[in-house]
């Protein structure tokens, strides 16, 4: 496919087109926490981490409390949904109408609906949900990666506030969610590998971004710390 179809080359829109594509796992966090502490402050369902409370050689808990199976599966589960929402909006968009397309859209010069690909099962609606669950599964893997890292070099979660670690905090969750989108979800113009040069530019941004929602969120109350 030739790179003047799509906005591959272009600094600015390429970042942008990736964001929109991957929004399903780059959110997946508020989701995770959504199903991680907020549904069980709430309900009173058991918090289950998923390292089970081990610890590691180190003498430090593998993954710790902050990564649980309800995060997990809440972040997960939220990709899904959010898929299905950026599909709503983007439904039939055309490559012209970059960077908003279609996350089911081909890699061809329209935005047809593929209908070939592993994860169509249940139609539009059900493989859109079953595309964004591999985002968000793909962030939380991600999220455990750069914890598992945190703990081996003794940054370690203090109660409800987490150490200070912004390309732990950022890049793993990035950098697993465009890998789970290339890998596994071909076909789709998510799995195109022209969205490359989009991926490592908006890598670059990531920490900027993730620190501003950070900061905004901690002005408006919603976070404990500014990080």
């Amino acid at each position: 496919m030739a790179s003047s179809v799509l906005p591959w080359d272009n600094l600015l829109l390429a970042p942008l087109l990736v964001l929109w594509l991957y929004l399903p796992g780059y959110l997946s966090n508020t989701a995770a926490m959504l199903g991680g502490k907020w549904i069980p402050d709430m309900t009173g369902i058991p918090v289950k981490p998923i390292d089970g409370g081990k610890v590691h050689s180190d003498g430090n808990r593998i993954l710790g409390d902050g990564k649980t199976w309800n995060g997990l599966i809440g972040g997960t589960i939220g990709g899904g949904f959010l898929a299905i929402l950026t599909h709503l909006i983007a439904k039939g968009n055309h490559v012209t109408s970059a960077p908003f397309l279609d996350p089911l859209g081909s890699y061809g010069t329209s935005s047809s609906v593929i209908t070939d690909s592993w994860f169509w099962i249940g139609g539009e609606w059900g493989s859109a949900f079953i595309l964004g669950c591999v985002l968000g599964l793909g962030c939380m893997v991600g999220d455990s990666v750069g914890s598992f890292i945190k703990r081996r070099r003794g940054l370690k979660r203090e109660g409800e506030v987490s150490s200070k670690a912004p390309l732990l905090d950022t890049l793993p969750f990035a950098i697993f969610t465009f890998i789970f989108g290339q890998l596994f979800i071909s076909g789709s113009i998510v799995g195109s590998s022209e969205l490359l040069v989009g991926m490592v530019i908006l890598l670059i941004l990531t920490p900027i971004i993730h620190r501003s929602f950070n900061v905004l969120g901690y002005k408006l109350g919603l976070k404990s710390v500014p990080y």
